[in-house]
């Protein structure tokens, strides 16, 4: 599949790996790749995030991550699900934490075991990339740009297309600054 991929929908992928392995976790998860767009310059990608007004809140995106992770990635609609039926994710969190660490829930941690070899991709992860090639498909385009990974982002559910949402960038408002169908606006 990969051989379909532009350069920076690769140097997306190769990001993605590498802050999996910052993080000490054995696979890439779908943060992984949102986070590796954002570090992302020059790209397709990287205007549609800059045009959308995101070039300026990275940081409070990564600490949206950040404290989804803390809640063992949940998304803020699953948390709220839970409270629905009498269960406060805070508080767990902070049980946990209190008795394992700060972190304790997230992943992040390293292991005694911690795994060096090659990383696999998540399930969330995987998704996305299939949903990327599928919107390039789609829109006939021959090659799956990162732009598409943001794209794939947008429509599938859970805390990157939540974060991305909760900072103005949608599904639509993305295909509008790309492809110019609309007005595109931040939210």
């Amino acid at each position: 599949m990969f051989e379909r991929f532009t350069k920076d929908a690769r140097a997306v992928v190769v990001g993605a790996v590498d802050h999996a392995e910052r993080a000490g976790v054995g696979s890439v998860g779908a943060e992984h790749l949102l986070l590796a767009l954002l570090d992302r310059e020059g790209s397709r990608a990287s205007f549609a995030l800059a045009a959308l007004g995101l070039a300026e809140r990275r940081d409070a995106v990564r600490e949206a991550l950040g404290e989804a992770r803390r809640r063992a990635g949940l998304s803020q609609a699953d948390a709220e699900a839970l409270a629905g039926l009498g269960i406060d994710v805070s508080e767990i969190v902070a049980r946990v934490e209190e008795v394992h660490g700060v972190g304790a829930m997230s992943g992040d941690r390293k292991s005694k075991g911690w795994w060096s070899g090659r990383r696999s991709f998540g399930r969330d992860a995987k998704e996305i990339l299939e949903k990327a090639l599928r919107i390039a498909v789609a829109r006939r385009d021959r090659h799956v740009g990162d732009e598409h990974l943001l794209l794939a982002m947008t429509v599938r559910p859970g805390v990157p297309g939540e974060v991305l949402a909760d900072h103005g960038v949608t599904h639509e408002s993305v295909v509008r600054v790309l492809y110019g169908e609309g007005e595109a606006k931040a939210g």
